[in-house]
């Protein structure tokens, strides 16, 4: 007999872990094991010229080929995905401190403070990233700091918005009020009542801006002015190997295609996640 704690719904049932999710989670993870392998250990080093040959085929002991300079592709690509990123998650964590921090206290504070926050990220919004990223890496010179502090910068105003729109939304609930009427400080208002309840939305932003990071500093490094020589980042090798398309396609192809894979699935994953949440 079916006891209704064991009965499914009518016309539903709650489904196993989506392919996509499965897929995208296990590249990602590959990502990630590249990442921590890089710090202890590549085929070769990544600065080594080991071939006299320009953009030499794949072949054993280079097993996607060399670039311009005859250093190992793959060698390059594994320490690039420790740049790339590394950097990327540096730049959207700082994005959500400081986007979700204001967004936060704008909601709290009302008034002139968020009519102020408010205009300013409306300002930073307005702006082309691309070419705000040219400007100031022209200005300032292409220092991984540069480029982080930029790209957290740029991406803030986009938090900023998220997370002022959840805590409008919580201001004006009764636990929220409660607090405010026991006195409690601007502090334990943002962080001990409203952050609590807006985790999971910023957590799949998190997600996804971290791809936008990734597309935006490789754009930046693809037209020569992010991270520089002798260091690699998947941009710039993507930018180097153009020349060497009709030997090696893989000084090119394998870079671009490892920014394409970490992107698409970045946010493959947050949309499985968030189906799966909804049942």
């Amino acid at each position: 007999m079916t006891t209704p704690l064991t009965r499914a719904p009518a016309g539903r049932s709650r489904p196993g872990r989506p392919i996509t999710f499965l897929i995208s989670a296990g590249i990602l993870s590959a990502m990630l094991a590249m990442v921590v392998v890089s710090f202890f250990w590549t085929p070769h080093d990544p600065t080594d010229f080991l071939t006299d040959d320009a953009f030499a085929p794949p072949a054993p002991g280079l097993w996607l080929g060399s670039d311009s300079l005859g250093r190992d592709v793959l060698s390059r690509l594994i320490d690039g995905a420790r740049v790339t990123l590394t950097m990327a998650f540096a730049a959207t964590a700082l994005a959500h401190l400081i986007g979700a921090s204001l967004g936060l206290i704008a909601a709290a504070r009302g008034g002139a403070v968020d009519m102020v926050l408010s205009r300013i990220a409306d300002v930073v919004l307005s702006l082309p990233k691309i070419i705000v990223g040219l400007v100031v890496v022209a200005a300032l010179g292409p220092s991984i700091w540069v480029i982080v502090g930029m790209a957290a910068a740029v991406y803030s105003a986009g938090v900023f918005r998220i997370a002022r729109a959840l805590g409008a939304d919580l201001a004006k609930l009764d636990f929220v009020e409660v607090a405010q009427s026991r006195g409690e400080g601007l502090g334990w208002i943002i962080f001990g009542e409203m952050l609590p309840h807006v985790l999971r939305p910023l957590a799949a932003d998190f997600a996804i801006r971290t791809s936008f990071a990734i597309l935006f500093m490789s754009s930046l490094s693809f037209v020569g002015l992010g991270v520089q020589p002798p260091l690699a980042d998947w941009g710039g090798m993507a930018h180097d190997g153009l020349e060497g398309l009709s030997t090696n396609p893989f000084a090119a192809l394998a870079p671009a295609i490892a920014v394409a894979l970490v992107s698409v699935c970045l946010n493959l994953l947050v949309d499985s996640t968030e189906r799966r949440m909804k049942w």
